[in-house]
């Protein structure tokens, strides 16, 4: 990887299979050690497949981290060891701390904070999040209440970012910074 002063921040959005994972992917894969950080949780017969399918489609040298919630805790630890760390995806992690939240409501915040400051340090990130501000609004109170999280968290992101790219078809739309730089 080209030595810079500065690592970067990349959000990747885009609706569902609209080949932001992919494309996340083939985006990190420009530098040689790259972590992927998992927040999927297999806890039907469905996630299990897509866990099983993601793992399949990355390379097998990338070293696998899984963490449901503590994002920002493992990226300051994990970031040294790295080029870049690839995290997928927010979406899930959101659904993750809602979960996790209903026991302990101000936790969803701390975490929230964690993760926001450590995209301000010094790891080079990927992170791919679904888009959800252009669909049907949710017909009940909690999937109201998950879109406006995420929405929420995905400015809070892009505002930190250096690069912003949203995939529509599996087409990259450069809404901040450039995709020619490197992860």
């Amino acid at each position: 990887m080209q030595e810079t002063d500065r690592r970067t921040v990349t959000l990747v959005l885009g609706g569902v299979r609209s080949g932001k994972s992919r494309w996340a992917q083939e985006f990190a894969a420009k530098v040689a050690r790259v972590a992927y950080v998992a927040t999927a949780q297999p806890l039907d017969v469905e996630m299990m497949e897509k866990i099983r399918r993601h793992r399949e489609e990355r390379p097998s040298h990338w070293q696998t981290f899984e963490e449901p919630l503590e994002l920002g805790q493992v990226i300051v630890e994990q970031e040294p060891a790295f080029d870049v760390m690839l995290v997928d995806c927010l979406t899930v992690f959101v659904a993750n701390l809602q979960g996790a939240s209903e026991t302990d409501p101000p936790t969803m915040e701390r975490r929230i904070e964690d993760f926001l400051s450590a995209l301000r340090g010094s790891a080079s990130l990927v992170l791919v999040s679904n888009e959800v501000g252009g669909g049907v609004v949710p017909a009940y109170p909690a999937g109201r209440r998950f879109r406006d999280a995420l929405g929420e968290l995905n400015q809070r992101v892009a505002a930190i970012a250096d690069n912003v790219v949203l995939l529509v078809a599996g087409l990259p739309l450069v809404l901040k910074g450039t995709i020619g730089a490197q992860p």
